[in-house]
C-alpha cells in the first residue's frame, strides 16, 4: 500500500504545482474549458489564498509531507493528514460549486486523489490492526 500511496502523493504535488502555475499566469489556461470549468477563475478567486499563500500551494507542501509520511511508515500520521486534506478539500469543492458556480478541472482531480489517499490510509490502518490481532492470537 504505500508504493501505491506515495505515488499517488506524486501526482497530487504535480496536480497541486499546475494550479499553483495557474495561480500565478495571467495568459489562458489550458484547463479553460468553458463557463463551467475554468481553473483561471478558481485558482484567482480570493478563496484560492490562505494569509496570502496560495491554496495550491499548500497543496504542494501537503502531498509532499502525504508522500514522506508514506515512505516512513507512518501511518496514524499518514492518516490524519489525508483526513484533514480531504476534509479541506470538500470545503473548497463545496466553494467551487456553491459560491464560484465554476469548476478547477485540476482540484477535481486532487479532490480524487486526497480521497483514493484517504480510503487507502485507512485501509492500511484497518490492515495492521487486523495483523496485529492475528499474531496476538494463541494458537
Amino acid at each position: 500500500m504505500r508504493p501505491l500511496i506515495a505515488v499517488l502523493a506524486f501526482a497530487g504535488l504535480i496536480v497541486s504545482a499546475l494550479a499553483l502555475q495557474v495561480h500565478y499566469s495571467t495568459g489562458t489556461q489550458p484547463c479553460d474549458i468553458n463557463s463551467r470549468w475554468d481553473c483561471g477563475t478558481v485558482n484567482h478567486s480570493s478563496y484560492s489564498v490562505i494569509k496570502h499563500v496560495p491554496v495550491a500551494a499548500i497543496g504542494v507542501a501537503g502531498y509532499l509531507l502525504l508522500g514522506i509520511l508514506a515512505l516512513a511508515r507512518q501511518r496514524a500520521w499518514l492518516f490524519a493528514a489525508s483526513l484533514l486534506g480531504l476534509l479541506y478539500a470538500l470545503h473548497l469543492s463545496s466553494v467551487e460549486k456553491n459560491v464560484l458556480e465554476v469548476w478547477c478541472l485540476y482540484c477535481v482531480i486532487s479532490q480524487c486523489i486526497i480521497a483514493l489517499i484517504t480510503i487507502l490510509c485507512l485501509a492500511w490502518l484497518i490492515a495492521e490492526k487486523v495483523a496485529r490481532m492475528h499474531t496476538r492470537r494463541p494458537a
